[in-house]
Formats: structure tokens, C-alpha cells, sequence
């Protein structure tokens, strides 16, 4: 019967296992401390002449100062100050803006925001009010080119309809300014390619909002595979899935919705960051039901497979007309590893489960993982980079790469044949 144990694997400051064996380690001495209290009282000797009584109110042969000498913990972490903060300015402010975006910047030490820019004033002014940012640096999209002279943003990020993500990209790396465009990064390919080479022309850096890549659970799932923990990779499976209501943006086919690149992409991206490979090849299905007018211009579900060099297989799934699901499962020729949910702004659960020998059955364990601001940690590295010259984790590269996969997806459905996926 599989025993079930928790285990701490990782943590944002540590969110990485280093191999196999340590993993086991760490398993078991998980299992064993639930033990350690009882065993340990059972085999303590009783107090006799030559051995003195231990415990509360018991003497020792050595004074321990019982507080610390001046009043405060010896090895007390004191922060030093942040130099200089990234202004951000942020470009939409939808849902996703203001229930996640702004709330996350009040955890952040290199990120500040300090300018808006949006098609709707008064809602501006009340957002620009309440994260104290001058009225004067509210913007619309009108005069958004001015951007250039304002010397307190450093970073702009685009959270607007897909459809706009290259444009606005483009003319802030115009206006010399650093940008963090959400996913996906564009409609086309050839538009991620022009976002690309504005950033390069302009010596500006282009980071694609990847969270997931700044969040330790997945982290922690990326190294289990990379070392090759539970041996070596030979199946992925995915599903996206969410049941959509209109209107909303993501139903239209000409701001750039549909399953595939909103929800679907999350699935593309893990199987590419669990393998370390991309795919060269994906097959792929559309269901539109003639009866529900959500799906008129996009498709509601979308189901394809995608092959890797080493010959893993992905099968995944995305539709925004089921009830929500969010997961993914890596199998190996060891054990699985499975979280869920997987793509959520908090909550990640991960699941491991280890092959059993002759000598004991299949170990299964949780890893307790410490939860952070995928936002706070997102921002955070980008400012970083900025600061130190160095590149992002999740550059305009990582999202082309998923629409090559987007794009091949849609040439399936509609051909009904297998598709090679394009590269550079």
C-alpha cells in the first residue's frame, strides 16, 4: 500500500534537491522523526549517582546564558538599503492588473510603480491614488510615445489583449524603455521576431511574464527532471482547462483569443521546461460547438500532442468551456512527478512517487514548499537584471519558441495532419 509522507524539498531561498539520493535521504528521515519522540524517551537512562537529572529546573555543570548579551538574536539578519528601485509603468488595467499586478509591488525591494497607462481616466486616477503615483504620470494610449520623456520609468509592462502586445512592445523599446510583455507574447511568429529585433536595435531588454519560471514548486520540478531523480523522462500530460463567460476578451478571434495561446501555452511551456527539449513535431484537434455562441470566432477546446527529440511524448489539453482544471504530470522510468494545481497564483501542490523495489513497495511523498508572490518574484528579477546588466530568465526567445508550437497547433487542427515545428 503507498505511504504518503511530507517532505521539504525546497524553499524560494533553496528550491532546488540536488540528486536522487538526497531526495530518498530527506524522505526518510522525514518518516522517521514521527518516531524519534517516543523511541528516544523509551531508551533514555533513569538518573542515578553518577549521572545527574536533565530537564526543566535540572542543574548543569555549564552556565548557558539564557539571553543574548546585548539584547537581540547574535545572528540577526539586518537588510541593507536598496540602492535604486526600477519605476515600472503599467500598460492596462484589467483584471489581471488590479487583482494581482499592483497588490504585488508593496512586497517588492527593487520594483516600484510609477506611471499608468490606460483608456479609462477616472478609473487611472482612483488606481494612481491609491499606489501614489502623480497624476501627472498617467497616460493613455494616445500619448503614450511622451513615455520617452519621463526619466522616473525605467520598465513598462504590457498587460493588454494579445492583439496589442507587439505594438506597444515595440514603441516602448522605442522610447528607450525596458519592457515586460505578458504571455502569450504575440498572435504570430513574425511578430515575436519583430519584438525581438526592436529590443536589440533599441539595447533595451525584452522579458516575456513567464511567473512560473520565478515560483519554487515548479522550480523544484524543473530540477527533479533535469537531474534525472526519478530516471529518465518518458511521458508528459497536461490539461488547462476553464469554463469562460462572455464577453471577455479571450473569445475574440481579433484581439488574439482562443485556448491555445491564453491557457494552453502554460502547458506548451511546462512540457518544454520539464523535458529541457523542443518539440519538433504536434498533432492536434479542435472542438467548436455549433450550438454555443461563445465559441463563434475561437475554439472551445483543443487537444494535441507534441513529440520531443529524446522521444518523450507530451498529450495535453485547453478549453474554456469545461469546468477548471490545472495540472501536470511528468512520468519517468522511476516514479512520476505530479502537481496540481500547477498554474495558479498560489497553491501549487507537488506530488512525488517513487518506483517501490523487492525490498519495499512505492514511496509517495509531498513536497512542502514554501509559497511566495510569483508576481513580487517575476518583477524582482527583471528590475535585477536591469540593475546588473544581466539577462532574464524568460526572454522574447522563451515566448517565440511558444508560438512556434501555438502556430503549429492551428496549422493541425486545420489540416488534420501531423505538423513539423518551425525554428529559427
Amino acid at each position: 500500500m503507498p505511504h504518503t509522507e511530507p517532505t521539504r524539498i525546497a524553499s524560494p531561498e533553496q528550491p532546488f534537491p540536488i540528486d536522487r539520493r538526497q531526495f530518498m535521504k530527506v524522505a526518510a528521515i522525514s518518516t522517521a522523526s514521527a518516531f524519534a519522540g517516543s523511541a528516544i524517551t523509551a531508551a533514555a537512562e533513569p538518573p542515578g549517582p553518577n549521572r545527574p537529572a536533565q530537564g526543566i529546573g535540572a542543574a548543569s555543570n555549564q552556565e548557558v546564558p539564557l539571553a543574548p548579551p546585548d539584547a537581540q538574536p547574535p545572528e540577526l539578519p539586518i537588510p541593507k538599503p536598496v540602492v535604486k528601485k526600477m519605476g515600472w509603468a503599467v500598460v492596462g488595467l484589467g483584471e489581471l492588473t488590479l487583482g494581482q499586478v499592483m497588490p504585488a509591488f508593496a512586497q517588492c525591494k527593487y520594483s516600484v510603480p510609477v506611471a499608468l497607462v490606460s483608456g479609462h481616466l477616472d478609473k487611472a486616477r482612483t488606481v494612481a491614488k491609491a499606489y501614489h503615483i502623480e497624476e501627472k504620470s498617467i497616460y493613455n494610449y494616445d500619448n503614450f510615445d511622451r513615455i520617452i520623456d519621463d526619466p522616473a520609468i525605467d520598465i513598462v509592462y504590457i498587460v493588454l489583449p494579445n492583439s496589442m502586445h507587439a505594438e506597444y512592445t515595440i514603441r516602448a523599446l522605442q522610447a528607450g524603455k525596458h519592457v515586460l510583455c505578458e504571455k502569450p507574447m504575440a498572435p504570430t511568429v513574425v511578430e515575436c521576431e519583430n519584438m525581438i529585433a526592436a529590443a536589440k536595435k533599441a539595447d533595451r531588454k525584452l522579458m516575456i511574464a513567464y511567473r512560473l519560471h520565478y515560483e519554487p514548486a515548479n522550480l523544484a520540478v524543473m530540477e527533479l527532471c533535469k537531474t534525472k531523480t526519478l530516471g529518465e523522462l518518458r511521458t508528459f500530460s497536461s490539461g488547462n482547462c476553464q469554463d469562460v463567460s462572455a464577453p471577455n476578451i479571450r473569445l475574440s478571434s481579433k484581439l488574439g483569443g482562443g485556448p491555445v495561446g491564453d491557457v494552453g501555452v502554460y502547458s506548451i511551456n511546462a512540457a518544454r521546461y520539464c523535458t529541457g527539449e523542443e518539440p519538433v513535431e504536434v498533432t492536434a484537434f479542435a472542438q467548436q460547438p455549433a450550438g454555443d455562441p461563445r465559441f463563434r470566432e475561437v475554439p472551445e477546446s483543443v487537444s494535441f500532442t507534441m513529440r520531443f527529440p529524446s522521444g518523450v511524448l507530451a498529450m495535453c489539453e485547453c478549453s474554456f468551456g469545461t469546468a477548471r482544471s490545472e495540472f501536470y504530470r511528468v512520468v519517468c522510468t522511476r516514479g512520476f512527478i505530479e502537481m496540481d494545481p500547477a498554474f495558479s497564483y498560489q497553491g501549487q501542490r507537488v506530488m512525488v512517487k517513487e518506483s517501490g523495489g523487492k525490498d519495499f513497495g512505492p514511496r509517495k511523498s509531498q513536497l512542502e514548499i514554501k509559497e511566495i508572490n510569483q508576481f513580487t518574484a517575476e518583477f524582482d528579477h527583471f528590475s535585477q537584471c536591469i540593475l546588473n546588466n544581466k539577462e532574464p530568465r524568460t526572454p522574447g526567445e522563451e515566448g517565440l519558441a511558444d508560438m512556434r508550437v501555438v502556430t503549429a497547433i492551428y496549422e493541425s487542427v486545420k489540416t488534420g495532419r501531423p505538423v513539423k515545428i518551425g525554428s529559427a
